[in-house]
Protein backbone atom coordinates (compact mmCIF):
# COMPACT_ATOMS: atom_id res chain seq x y z
CA UNK A 1 0.00 0.00 0.00
CA UNK A 2 1.31 3.39 -0.87
CA UNK A 3 0.66 5.12 2.91
CA UNK A 4 1.28 8.44 1.98
CA UNK A 5 -1.59 8.56 -0.94
CA UNK A 6 -3.58 7.04 1.25
CA UNK A 7 -3.45 9.44 4.23
CA UNK A 8 -3.54 12.00 1.45
CA UNK A 9 -6.96 10.61 -0.02
CA UNK A 10 -9.14 12.48 2.39
CA UNK A 11 -10.53 8.95 3.09
CA UNK A 12 -9.33 9.46 6.93
CA UNK A 13 -10.82 12.84 7.30
CA UNK A 14 -14.18 11.11 6.20
CA UNK A 15 -13.52 8.13 8.40
CA UNK A 16 -13.12 10.44 11.42
CA UNK A 17 -16.30 12.24 10.25
CA UNK A 18 -18.53 8.98 11.03
CA UNK A 19 -19.61 9.69 7.19
CA UNK A 20 -18.31 6.07 5.73
CA UNK A 21 -20.29 2.72 5.45
CA UNK A 22 -19.21 0.41 7.78
CA UNK A 23 -17.51 -1.81 5.51
CA UNK A 24 -14.93 1.61 4.84
CA UNK A 25 -15.14 1.90 8.92
CA UNK A 26 -13.47 -1.84 9.29
CA UNK A 27 -10.86 -0.87 6.33
CA UNK A 28 -9.65 1.88 7.64
CA UNK A 29 -9.40 0.44 10.94
CA UNK A 30 -7.84 -2.62 9.74
CA UNK A 31 -4.93 -0.10 8.09
CA UNK A 32 -4.36 1.88 11.21
CA UNK A 33 -3.42 -0.89 12.89
CA UNK A 34 -1.22 -2.36 10.30
CA UNK A 35 0.84 1.08 9.17
CA UNK A 36 1.47 2.79 12.41
CA UNK A 37 1.94 6.53 10.13
CA UNK A 38 -2.23 5.65 9.31
CA UNK A 39 -2.94 5.55 13.08
CA UNK A 40 -1.11 9.03 14.12
CA UNK A 41 -2.83 10.61 11.54
CA UNK A 42 -6.11 9.44 12.62
CA UNK A 43 -5.11 11.15 15.72
CA UNK A 44 -3.68 14.46 14.76
CA UNK A 45 -7.27 14.92 12.81
CA UNK A 46 -9.48 13.75 15.73
CA UNK A 47 -7.09 16.63 17.71
CA UNK A 48 -7.23 19.19 15.59
CA UNK A 49 -11.27 18.45 15.14
CA UNK A 50 -11.52 18.40 18.85
CA UNK A 51 -9.67 21.81 19.29
CA UNK A 52 -11.86 23.66 16.74
CA UNK A 53 -15.01 21.69 17.93
CA UNK A 54 -13.72 23.45 21.43
CA UNK A 55 -13.20 26.91 20.35
CA UNK A 56 -16.12 26.97 18.20
CA UNK A 57 -18.69 25.75 21.26
CA UNK A 58 -16.77 28.70 23.79
CA UNK A 59 -18.37 31.23 21.52
CA UNK A 60 -21.97 31.17 23.14
CA UNK A 61 -24.74 31.53 20.79
CA UNK A 62 -27.34 34.79 20.91
CA UNK A 63 -29.29 34.38 23.43
CA UNK A 64 -32.76 35.57 24.15
CA UNK A 65 -32.43 36.30 27.65
CA UNK A 66 -31.21 39.82 27.19
CA UNK A 67 -34.14 40.97 25.50
CA UNK A 68 -36.74 38.58 28.01
CA UNK A 69 -34.92 40.09 31.31
CA UNK A 70 -36.12 43.95 28.85
CA UNK A 71 -39.21 42.69 28.69
CA UNK A 72 -39.31 41.58 32.48
CA UNK A 73 -38.03 45.51 33.07
CA UNK A 74 -40.59 47.14 31.02
CA UNK A 75 -43.43 44.96 30.28
CA UNK A 76 -45.94 42.57 31.45
CA UNK A 77 -44.75 38.94 32.12
CA UNK A 78 -44.87 36.24 29.55
CA UNK A 79 -45.35 32.91 29.83
CA UNK A 80 -41.96 31.13 29.55
CA UNK A 81 -41.28 28.69 26.82
CA UNK A 82 -38.49 25.99 27.52
CA UNK A 83 -35.77 25.92 24.48
CA UNK A 84 -33.32 23.64 25.73
CA UNK A 85 -34.33 20.94 23.39
CA UNK A 86 -34.06 23.89 20.49
CA UNK A 87 -30.72 24.90 22.57
CA UNK A 88 -28.83 21.64 22.24
CA UNK A 89 -29.95 20.87 18.69
CA UNK A 90 -28.01 24.66 17.84
CA UNK A 91 -25.23 23.45 19.84
CA UNK A 92 -25.45 20.01 17.95
CA UNK A 93 -25.29 21.60 14.46
CA UNK A 94 -22.59 24.23 15.44
CA UNK A 95 -20.49 20.98 16.11
CA UNK A 96 -21.22 19.26 13.00
CA UNK A 97 -20.26 22.76 10.97
CA UNK A 98 -17.31 22.86 13.16
CA UNK A 99 -16.62 19.46 11.95
CA UNK A 100 -17.74 19.83 8.49
CA UNK A 101 -15.58 22.64 8.35
CA UNK A 102 -11.91 21.10 9.90
CA UNK A 103 -12.88 18.12 7.42
CA UNK A 104 -12.71 20.51 4.60
CA UNK A 105 -9.78 22.44 5.94
CA UNK A 106 -7.66 19.39 6.05
CA UNK A 107 -8.77 17.79 2.40
CA UNK A 108 -7.61 21.10 1.39
CA UNK A 109 -4.64 21.09 3.08
CA UNK A 110 -3.39 17.94 1.98
CA UNK A 111 -4.26 18.59 -1.68
CA UNK A 112 -2.10 21.28 -1.25
CA UNK A 113 0.93 19.25 -0.37
CA UNK A 114 0.25 16.75 -2.79
CA UNK A 115 0.15 19.16 -5.04
CA UNK A 116 3.44 21.66 -3.70
CA UNK A 117 5.23 18.03 -3.71
CA UNK A 118 4.66 16.89 -7.56
CA UNK A 119 5.02 20.58 -8.49
CA UNK A 120 9.21 20.46 -6.93
CA UNK A 121 9.17 16.89 -8.73
CA UNK A 122 8.43 18.72 -12.17
CA UNK A 123 10.77 21.57 -11.38
CA UNK A 124 13.83 19.09 -10.39
CA UNK A 125 13.08 17.01 -13.40
CA UNK A 126 13.06 20.14 -15.11
CA UNK A 127 16.58 21.47 -13.94
CA UNK A 128 17.92 18.16 -14.37
CA UNK A 129 16.60 17.71 -17.75
CA UNK A 130 18.18 21.02 -18.71
CA UNK A 131 21.82 20.08 -17.07
CA UNK A 132 22.18 17.21 -19.38
CA UNK A 133 21.20 19.07 -22.22
CA UNK A 134 23.96 21.48 -21.23
CA UNK A 135 26.76 18.86 -20.72
CA UNK A 136 25.82 16.77 -23.70
CA UNK A 137 26.45 20.14 -25.50
CA UNK A 138 29.76 21.15 -23.83
CA UNK A 139 30.63 17.45 -24.20
CA UNK A 140 29.61 17.69 -28.18
CA UNK A 141 31.94 20.57 -28.31
CA UNK A 142 35.00 19.26 -26.34
CA UNK A 143 34.37 16.00 -29.27
CA UNK A 144 34.76 18.66 -32.15
CA UNK A 145 37.39 20.39 -31.05
CA UNK A 146 39.24 16.99 -30.34
CA UNK A 147 38.70 15.62 -33.66
CA UNK A 148 40.18 18.56 -35.09
CA UNK A 149 43.12 18.65 -33.68
CA UNK A 150 43.82 14.96 -33.92
CA UNK A 151 43.01 15.25 -37.78
CA UNK A 152 45.26 18.14 -38.20
CA UNK A 153 47.91 17.43 -40.80
CA UNK A 154 50.59 18.82 -38.28
CA UNK A 155 49.96 15.94 -35.85
CA UNK A 156 52.07 13.24 -35.16
CA UNK A 157 50.34 9.69 -34.47
CA UNK A 158 52.76 7.60 -32.09
CA UNK A 159 51.17 4.11 -31.18
CA UNK A 160 51.49 2.92 -27.39
CA UNK A 161 51.96 -0.68 -27.22
CA UNK A 162 51.10 -2.90 -24.20
CA UNK A 163 54.46 -3.70 -21.89
CA UNK A 164 54.97 -6.59 -19.92
CA UNK A 165 52.92 -6.20 -16.84
CA UNK A 166 50.00 -5.37 -19.10
CA UNK A 167 50.43 -6.92 -22.23
CA UNK A 168 46.57 -6.14 -23.18
CA UNK A 169 46.55 -2.03 -22.90
CA UNK A 170 47.19 0.22 -25.21
CA UNK A 171 47.04 4.34 -26.59
CA UNK A 172 47.69 6.73 -28.97
CA UNK A 173 49.83 9.82 -28.43
CA UNK A 174 48.84 12.79 -30.56
CA UNK A 175 51.76 15.35 -31.09
CA UNK A 176 51.34 18.41 -32.12
CA UNK A 177 55.16 19.74 -32.28
CA UNK A 178 53.95 23.70 -32.80
CA UNK A 179 51.79 24.17 -30.59
CA UNK A 180 54.15 21.72 -28.05
CA UNK A 181 50.91 19.66 -27.00
CA UNK A 182 50.71 15.82 -26.87
CA UNK A 183 47.07 14.67 -26.56
CA UNK A 184 47.12 10.80 -25.01
CA UNK A 185 43.49 8.67 -25.63
CA UNK A 186 44.14 6.15 -23.00
CA UNK A 187 41.28 4.25 -23.45
CA UNK A 188 42.62 0.86 -23.84
CA UNK A 189 44.11 1.24 -20.25
CA UNK A 190 42.58 -0.41 -17.47
CA UNK A 191 41.24 1.77 -14.69
CA UNK A 192 43.85 2.25 -12.13
CA UNK A 193 43.42 1.14 -8.36
CA UNK A 194 42.75 2.77 -5.29
CA UNK A 195 45.60 5.35 -4.44
CA UNK A 196 47.63 4.82 -7.78
CA UNK A 197 47.35 7.64 -11.37
CA UNK A 198 48.70 6.76 -14.76
CA UNK A 199 52.10 9.13 -15.82
CA UNK A 200 53.01 9.68 -19.01
CA UNK A 201 56.74 10.09 -19.75
CA UNK A 202 58.81 11.86 -22.57
CA UNK A 203 61.89 9.65 -23.61
CA UNK A 204 65.22 10.30 -24.67
CA UNK A 205 66.21 6.93 -26.15
CA UNK A 206 70.48 7.16 -26.03
CA UNK A 207 70.89 7.46 -22.96
CA UNK A 208 67.28 6.65 -21.45
CA UNK A 209 66.07 10.07 -20.46
CA UNK A 210 62.93 10.15 -19.27
CA UNK A 211 61.01 13.22 -18.46
CA UNK A 212 57.55 13.85 -16.95
CA UNK A 213 54.89 15.34 -18.93
CA UNK A 214 52.02 15.10 -16.73
CA UNK A 215 49.26 12.82 -14.74
CA UNK A 216 46.21 11.30 -16.70
CA UNK A 217 44.11 12.73 -13.72
CA UNK A 218 40.41 11.60 -12.61
CA UNK A 219 41.10 8.74 -15.41
CA UNK A 220 37.61 7.32 -14.00
CA UNK A 221 35.26 10.00 -14.64
CA UNK A 222 36.57 11.56 -17.77
CA UNK A 223 34.49 9.91 -20.49
CA UNK A 224 36.33 9.90 -23.54
CA UNK A 225 39.61 9.04 -22.08
CA UNK A 226 41.68 11.59 -23.56
CA UNK A 227 43.83 13.82 -22.18
CA UNK A 228 45.84 17.31 -23.24
CA UNK A 229 49.35 17.60 -21.82
CA UNK A 230 52.18 19.94 -21.99
CA UNK A 231 55.17 18.57 -24.20
CA UNK A 232 58.30 21.27 -25.22
CA UNK A 233 60.62 18.40 -25.16
CA UNK A 234 62.13 16.60 -28.41
CA UNK A 235 60.72 13.24 -27.52
CA UNK A 236 61.81 10.13 -29.16
CA UNK A 237 59.47 7.83 -27.34
CA UNK A 238 56.52 7.95 -25.40
CA UNK A 239 55.62 6.18 -21.98
CA UNK A 240 52.67 5.65 -19.36
CA UNK A 241 53.47 3.93 -15.91
CA UNK A 242 51.47 3.08 -12.92
CA UNK A 243 52.78 5.09 -10.20
CA UNK A 244 51.68 6.05 -6.82
CA UNK A 245 48.84 8.93 -6.23
CA UNK A 246 50.57 12.43 -6.85
CA UNK A 247 53.22 11.06 -9.55
CA UNK A 248 56.80 10.28 -9.20
CA UNK A 249 59.96 11.81 -10.15
CA UNK A 250 61.35 9.29 -12.15
CA UNK A 251 59.00 6.37 -13.51
CA UNK A 252 58.76 3.20 -12.18
CA UNK A 253 59.69 0.25 -14.95
CA UNK A 254 58.36 -2.28 -13.77
CA UNK A 255 54.80 -1.02 -13.85
CA UNK A 256 55.14 0.26 -17.15
CA UNK A 257 51.75 -0.13 -19.42
CA UNK A 258 52.37 1.19 -22.82
CA UNK A 259 55.35 2.58 -24.58
CA UNK A 260 55.61 3.62 -28.17
CA UNK A 261 58.66 5.22 -30.04
CA UNK A 262 58.11 8.20 -32.42
CA UNK A 263 58.79 7.87 -36.39
CA UNK A 264 61.75 9.22 -37.83
CA UNK A 265 60.41 9.32 -41.54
Amino acid sequence: MDVKKYITSGILELYVAGVLSEKENLEVHANAMEYPEILTEIEAIEAAILELTAKASSVKPHSFQSVKLKIDDDGPKVIPISKDKDSNWTQYLGWAASILLAIGLFMVYNQNKVLQSELEVVEFENNRLEQQIADSDTSLKKTKSLLNTIRDKDITVVPLGGQTVSPTSYAKAYWNKQEEKVFIDAQGLPEPPDGFVYQVWSLKLSPLTPTSMGLLEDFAMDENKVFALNNPNESEAFGITLEPAGGSESPNLEQLYTLGVVSTS
